[in-house]
């Protein structure tokens, strides 16, 4: 009680009160919304470099080869072993091409 009469008469009483509340906004701003600022551009960067032959994964999980890419309404045609399935580029959670192109070594 008396370290607020304190800061109250020496006029800092704004500053510490809205202190916490900064802190706060930075603490989320660093740990939320700036990671997922970033996934979002790389998820975008990945959308648009998908490329006629590329292996891919579907979110539900379909494996496929992009046969073609359709530009005017965003989606792709996947071979799959059924067949020729479309999927709008969203749809494609990851690509295995490079996966199986450069494997990594072990040492």
């Amino acid at each position: 009680m008396y370290t607020t009469i304190a800061l109250q008469s020496l006029g800092g009483s704004s500053l510490t009160s809205m202190l916490p509340f900064l802190l706060m906004f930075v603490v989320i701003y660093l740990f939320m919304i700036r990671p997922q600022i970033k996934r979002q551009k790389n998820e975008k960067k990945f959308q648009t470099s998908i490329a006629k032959g590329n292996k891919i994964v579907t979110s539900s999980g379909i494996h496929g080869k992009i046969v073609d890419v359709v530009d005017g309404d965003n989606t792709v045609i996947v071979e799959t072993g059924a067949g020729k399935i479309k999927f709008e580029r969203s749809a494609i959670s990851m690509e295995l091409s490079k996966k199986y192109l450069s494997p990594e070594e072990i040492k």
